[in-house]
């Protein structure tokens, strides 16, 4: 009589005992024993046809050959047989978790990433995304692999695992000079600052399609000066013929009034585009930055004071332009003090942030900026905090060069796992530590496998430093020892709650813990860089969807804790927790000590009330500029516009005012850059709804002292 077997999606199909015979071969070989495998197998297959009449399903016969093997004492055989059952088990498990995944995108795409929108390219590359998830899981080491499944450390863009590195700092000056080449013939140096500023946005485009993460101009408005300088002798020429007329006063006036033209059409255009110019399967613009404030000539200081106009007009209908992040950085002697030269620019900067919340600011009088400013290396950042300056393979600054990876730990597990034994805390943080340096490692590997073609524009037309003199078939490894692996966090906060019952805004003595905890992780990774002979850096990890991900897996596993997993996001690197009632100076003085440690990115937010004055802003960044060592900072609060007429509004606000649209458009700042609220992950959500505003008593009793 013919017996079947019905498979697990239902099928009916014949028995063949081939297939144990296999299993158990297969179970025995794995522990290098010899067994009678024919005779097992005939004991198993009679075993079958005693027990069930015509057919059997796939996990009773897997049950079956378990107690078969117990039966006859052949233990080992049983142990390792039933572990690749657990195995095929859990990979049956990611699949099916990845096909649930890739129905959901098919309704909507998650919010894992805020600059994600809903329509076809972005639903295709989100399933992609997935799938090379579980593809890249299921080949790294099971070990390791399970530490990102089970939320003891999260590997950034397990997507792009195989397949590319992270952000770049790109030398907008030098790529100029020499030309690009996007894949159908090379761009030559542009002539006109019109040309200069479409091809800075092409630069970013074409960047984003070679890389997972952010890019940024690292000068932006001293590379773009050489193109005023053009224009402006463009003009001269186009109008010579006017000099015989004209006064020379008149006639510089009048080719002065087309260069401004000229130049803010062309900033305009950056705007625009860099709001509209999509990438990466057509499905999200380019996550860009730039770098501006210190300008070394007066037409680097007009491209400054122009774009940052262009930026504050915003889009067609005065809607908030989402990128490009802008970092303004600010310097004494240059333009913090009403005396500097350029003080005009920053006052600009702190009205444009009033309005825009951008830019962000950056401090390079703090002392690890100022020793790489005095020896003439401009530091510089991106919205998701990309800083890098120390190379121990090549020249140092942050041109053409980025964190390869990141990978991060979740702080507040370590800590409860602890139960508030500090002694096993360190041991149990230098153990995770290990693991995660071992986790980055095995990415390395894997990274250096490919090739110059791989990534074709940033490594293929020199974007990034160790790409001199490399091929095509040639492995991207010189460029990895020019970047660096960084070591994230999340959580501090709580971890500090844990240990110590209050966070660092609450008590000096968690204060110093959580000092103590963070250079520990610094100086792991200055040693890792004698051991590897390669760039690590500590990184205050901009967590985005993973704000929400550690912390339901940490309820599921220990339960509800009070201040730690009660709420639906662990807080941001090492912030003071947002909910939490403190003053200005005070947020300043206690975060101002992280960000020299971070040494891979940090950022301290500032949230206010409603709208603020430019005044308001110029007073909090030099009062943390002048008493801190603080680096970047961000000014936060809550945006809204109609998108109908372009009148802000405020919280609570149902209706426009002017035009009485209820189409309302809010915008926060998420991990770095800004984002159109509804594209917010649930722990964003969650963490916004709870953002308090700092006092700014404290900072206006400073200045008028």
């Amino acid at each position: 009589m013919k017996y079947y077997v019905i498979k697990r999606d239902g099928r009916k199909v014949s028995f063949d005992l081939s297939k144990i015979s296999n299993a158990i071969a297969r179970s025995a070989k794995n522990l290098n024993l010899s067994a009678d495998i024919e005779g097992i197998s005939t004991k198993v297959e009679n075993r079958i046809r005693d027990t069930y009449k015509y057919e059997i399903n796939v996990e009773q016969i897997q049950d079956l050959i378990e107690d078969t093997l117990m039966d006859l004492k052949l233990i080992d055989i049983k142990n390792s047989y039933s572990n690749y059952r657990k195995e095929r088990t859990r990979i049956r498990d990611l699949k099916s978790e990845l096909m649930d995944t890739v129905h959901n995108i098919g309704v909507e795409t998650d919010r894992d990433n805020a600059n994600v929108g809903n329509n076809f390219s972005s639903k295709l590359l989100r399933i992609a995304s997935e799938t090379n998830k579980w593809h890249n899981l299921s080949k790294m080491p099971k070990r390791l692999a399970k530490l990102h499944e089970l939320g003891d450390l999260y590997y950034h863009d397990l997507d792009s695992y195989n397949l590319a590195t992270n952000c770049l700092h790109i030398d907008t000056g030098k790529i100029f000079e020499t030309g690009f080449n996007t894949g159908y013939g090379t761009i030559r140096k542009p002539k006109r600052i019109e040309s200069a500023a479409e091809l800075s946005c092409i630069l970013l485009q074409a960047s984003q399609n070679d890389m997972f993460g952010g890019q940024s101009h690292v000068n932006f408005d001293n590379d773009m000066a050489p193109y005023v300088s053009s224009t402006r002798e463009e003009i001269e020429n186009e109008y010579d013929i006017l000099k015989s007329t004209l006064s020379e006063e008149a006639f510089s006036t009048f080719v002065h009034n087309k260069l401004i033209d000229r130049v803010r059409q062309a900033m305009q255009g950056i705007v625009y585009n860099l709001n509209t110019m999509h990438s990466r399967a057509g499905s999200q613009v380019p996550f860009s930055s730039l770098n501006i404030g210190i300008p070394h000539s007066n037409d680097a200081a007009l491209v400054c004071q122009i774009f940052l106009e262009e930026y504050e007009k915003g889009l067609g209908k005065n809607e908030q332009p989402i990128f490009p992040n802008i970092i303004f950085r600010v310097k004494l002697g240059v333009n913090r003090s009403k005396d500097d030269p350029y003080h005009y620019l920053f006052k600009l900067a702190c009205k444009v942030a009033s309005l825009r919340m951008n830019p962000t600011f950056m401090n390079i009088d703090a002392d690890f900026n100022l020793q790489y400013y005095n020896k003439g290396i401009l530091p510089a950042t991106m919205g998701c905090r990309t800083y890098i300056c120390s190379n121990i393979n090549g020249p140092e600054g942050p041109n053409r060069r980025g964190n390869n990876s990141p990978a991060t730990l979740n702080l507040p597990r370590i800590a409860i796992e602890s139960r508030g034994d500090l002694d096993r805390f360190w041991e149990l943080l230098d153990e995770k530590l290990n693991l995660l340096k071992e986790a980055l490692l095995h990415r390395y590997e894997i990274l250096k496998k490919l090739k110059v073609k791989d990534m074709p524009f940033v490594i293929g037309e020199g974007l990034m430093l160790g790409s001199e003199g490399l091929g095509p078939n040639d492995s991207i490894d010189p460029v990895l020892k020019n970047g660096s692996w960084s070591v994230g966090f999340i959580g501090l906060a709580e971890t500090l709650i844990v240990l110590k019952g209050a966070h660092h805004g609450e008590s000096a003595e968690s204060r110093e813990l959580g000092y103590q905890i963070v250079q520990c992780i610094r100086d792991f990774t200055d040693k890792t860089i004698s051991d590897t002979q390669m760039n690590w850096s500590c990184y205050a990890t901009p967590a985005e969807g993973l704000s929400g991900r550690f912390v339901l897996q940490d309820r599921v596993k220990y339960g509800e804790i009070p201040g730690v997993t009660d709420k639906d996001y662990y807080t941001n690197s090492f912030h003071i927790p947002v909910n939490y009632t403190i003053s200005i100076p005070d947020k300043v003085q206690i975060e101002a000590p992280f960000h020299k440690m971070c040494n891979a990115g940090h950022i301290s937010y500032i949230e206010v009330d409603g709208y603020p004055t430019g005044e308001t802003i110029e007073n909090i960044i030099t009062y943390a500029y002048e008493n801190s060592n603080i680096s970047y900072l961000g000014i936060n609060f809550h945006l809204r516009y109609c998108k109908n007429c372009g009148t802000y509004v405020n919280d609570h606000v149902k209706a426009c005012p002017e035009c009485s649209s209820r189409n309302i458009q809010g915008i926060s700042r998420v991990t770095g850059y800004l984002s159109l609220d509804e594209r917010f992950g649930s722990g964003k959500v969650a963490e916004r709804r709870d953002r308090l505003s700092h006092d700014e008593s404290h900072i206006n009793t400073y200045l008028s002292v």
